[in-house]
């Protein structure tokens, strides 16, 4: 019991930190995004129905973009993707990089939880991204996720975020 109060205690804390540092930078942004999602399955050793190479859905959530400095910062989202019948959320943390003038760059892991589908829930992919900011709030962006295990979905996002 005590060592479970103690846990909750320091995950408290360390929530209260992230939310510190959020909000004690130069900038922080808030916004919504959403868009197409193919995914791309390799299905080598289980059934899944008619066995489909890709399949097509939506995704749409929440990303914070916090500054670091003038062509820096570090984007956390939060995805809700959703494919017929297969769901999940998808929570890249991405280390965000200005390249060009309106022209970001972004990359870093992703965190996925599958609702259905894997016995395995929890997965970890890598994302690779990139950004063209249209005016000062929107942009219009594509990234590709990439699974590191054999039965594990890759897929490509093209969408267009807004700035709160």
């Amino acid at each position: 019991m005590m060592l479970k109060q103690g846990h909750s205690f320091l995950t408290f804390c360390g929530i209260l930190f992230l939310f510190n540092i959020a909000f004690a930078q130069n900038s922080t942004n808030f916004g919504i995004k959403g868009g197409l999602n193919i995914t791309f399955f390799n299905v080598d050793e289980n059934d899944f129905g008619e066995n489909p190479d890709s399949e097509t859905g939506y995704y749409g959530g929440l990303f914070v973009d916090i500054e670091v400095d003038e062509f820096m910062s570090f984007q956390p989202e939060l995805l809700y993707i959703g494919l017929s019948d297969f769901k999940f959320l998808n929570a890249p943390i991405y280390l965000k990089y200005q390249v060009a003038q309106n022209f970001d760059v972004l990359v870093g892991p992703s965190l996925n939880y599958f609702f259905d589908f894997f016995s395995n829930k929890f997965k970890v992919r890598a994302d690779i991204a990139a950004a063209y900011n249209i005016t000062p709030k929107v942009d219009a962006h594509m990234k590709y996720t990439l699974g590191f295990e054999e039965i594990s979905p890759n897929g490509l996002f093209i969408g267009i975020g807004y700035r709160l």
